[in-house]
């Protein structure tokens, strides 16, 4: 018989499953609390369960598929995992610790189709959506890895386009965001998008009060296509116009992302351009000076040039923030712990 991922079902899934098998349906929270609040990775030691349900969910499910590669630690305190997936493929993700919060940031796909200049994680192309259970098992990987610092708030933001995966990225939120599950709330779940209209558009009817995230990089088409060849298929207009219309249907302020590369997008001349396009717009916007990518000559301008734009977006009355660069010392930039084992292990 063919095991399924437990992981990849709600608890009412999971109770159908029990009753269909003449078990008691309440066990089915048992079971989420042995794995989500628990940690606990195989049956046998669900204590709690009857021995021959323990055989039965032996015999149908398996808990965890990812198999662990390596950890990177950086001295700020990021860490970063490599995974290996059961087809060979390779994905990964990351904890990033703060004074306030721990920040988990997980892939949702191996490989990107978007090509981004200044991310690594297309670099070796497209090769498949994650599962909602494997993106869960990411999550649950960063929480046992860290058993005394609990995860409070969850990024899409790794290797893949999480709209481009929408269905299996939105069941694994519901898991996590649900009280039986990881119970992360939902304005501490972030997912960031490149620019799929059609996806904003789906997202702004869900309900749910997630943070939404987009990657702009550029103030105007012919500067973001330079950058993003998806701006071919969504460019600026309609898509500020698709931020609009979310933010007016979920009542919730969109954070743009905007990557300050060197000698592109970063001077005052974008800034200016930049102020304008969102002036009218419920956001802020979030700057994050370039991670070196050798293989597209990507670096990032130098600290007076960064702060210059920002102080430029200030006192046009954009709410701006600058993130502050982490993990350097272990490249934990999407995609390139992925790309740099690829590579060792291809030669």
């Amino acid at each position: 018989m063919h095991k399924k991922n437990i992981n990849g079902l709600t608890l009412k899934e999971l109770e159908g499953f029990l009753t269909d098998l003449q078990q008691e349906g309440f066990r089915a929270r048992q079971i989420f609390s042995w794995i989500y609040k628990k940690g606990f990775q195989d049956f046998e030691s669900m204590s709690d369960l009857p021995l021959g349900l323990r055989r039965l969910l032996e015999e149908n499910f398996y808990i965890f598929d990812l198999k662990f590669i390596k950890l990177l630690k950086s001295k700020d305190g990021t860490e970063k995992l490599l995974f290996g997936l059961d087809d060979g493929n390779f994905t990964e993700a990351v904890t990033i610790p703060t004074e306030k919060r721990i920040t988990g940031c997980i892939s949702t796909q191996v490989g990107c189709k978007f090509a981004c200049q200044f991310c690594a994680s297309g670099l070796l192309g497209f090769k498949r959506n994650l599962t909602k259970s494997e993106m869960i098992e990411e999550v649950l990987y960063l929480k046992n890895n860290n058993p005394d610092r609990k995860i409070t708030h969850l990024v899409f933001m790794g290797i893949g386009e999480p709209l481009d995966n929408y269905d299996n990225v939105l069941g694994a939120i519901r898991i996590i965001n649900s009280s039986e599950g990881l119970k992360i709330g939902a304005r501490r779940i972030t997912i960031s998008t490149c620019g799929l209209i059609s996806g904003i558009k789906r997202l702004s009817e869900e309900g749910l009060q997630i943070e939404l995230s987009v990657s702009l990089h550029a103030p105007d088409d012919k500067t973001r296509f330079q950058i993003m060849p998806v701006n071919r298929q969504y460019p600026l207009k309609p898509l500020l116009e698709a931020c609009r219309s979310y933010i007016k249907k979920t009542n919730r302020q969109i954070t743009f992302e905007y990557v300050l590369i060197k000698g592109i997008n970063s001077d005052l001349q974008n800034a200016k351009k930049l102020s304008i396009i969102l002036k009218s717009i419920n956001c802020k916007v979030n700057l994050i000076p370039a991670n070196i990518v050798k293989e597209q000559n990507i670096e990032p301008p130098d600290k007076l040039e960064i702060l210059a734009f920002r102080d430029y977006l200030v006192k046009s009355g954009i709410n701006v923030t600058l993130r502050r660069p982490r993990g350097q010392d272990i490249d934990a930039a999407c995609g390139q712990l992925r790309l740099m084992y690829e590579k060792v292990h291809s030669s």
